[in-house]
């Protein structure tokens, strides 16, 4: 069973897209444990609208904070501390889905982050990178993070334009697992996500045993 936790190299990646297309893939449960910034629409509403099998459940997020800004700061604007022990995984037999806010190092409260949440809740990773200046720093840095911090990366996602130079030398220095790509769409449909969540459920598929 794939429990998986969502994370990105940054803001803007394409994490909540990836993650639609893996609920769909997996007909997966899935879970946002802080959500911070509630209009037009959560990350969950999102995915809600996007994904078109009968099988996926959603969880009520643990925190829905109203500022749209790093957790620790939307839960300080309502006089709220995050505190690791609030979180336990939602109970479920199926596969499930876990996304992040922002990067590995967004805090979540003082002397908390999103990292500390994915080792708490025992959970492997798919990181997704976008290509663009600076992107190889960030994608080198969030995965020599998980790694010190014994955390396993289930694979490796880019979304957006395609660089060969970019990406060959990440993969070549890591060795991490590459999951199927995501390119530019213009508009991104239901439709959109249930053709790449045929490419990467054959890659799970391909890559179980």
């Amino acid at each position: 069973m794939e429990r998986l936790f969502i994370t990105g190299i940054g803001t803007d990646v394409g994490k909540t897209l990836v993650s639609a297309i893996l609920t769909e893939a997996l007909q997966a449960d899935y879970w946002k444990p802080v959500q911070a910034g509630l209009e037009p629409t959560t990350d969950a509403g999102t995915i809600r609208s996007l994904v078109q099998n009968p099988v996926s459940q959603f969880f009520p997020e643990r925190y829905r904070l109203l500022m749209p800004a790093s957790p620790h700061a939307a839960a300080t604007a309502e006089g709220l501390t995050i505190q690791l022990q609030d979180f336990r995984l939602p109970d479920t037999q199926n596969h499930l889905l876990v996304e992040g806010a922002g990067g590995l190092l967004v805090p979540l409260a003082p002397g908390l982050l999103i990292a500390d949440l994915i080792k708490h809740l025992g959970l492997e990773v798919v990181v997704v990178s976008r290509n663009y200046l600076g992107s190889i720093n960030h994608t080198l840095l969030t995965l020599e993070a998980l790694q010190a911090r014994g955390i396993r990366v289930r694979g490796l996602v880019f979304n957006g334009e395609p660089n060969a130079a970019t990406e060959d030398f990440i993969s070549q220095h890591t060795g991490v697992p590459l999951m199927p790509r995501v390119l530019p769409e213009t508009e991104v449909t239901p439709a959109v996500v249930s053709r790449y969540a045929a490419e990467f459920r054959s890659w799970f598929l391909s890559t179980q045993g």
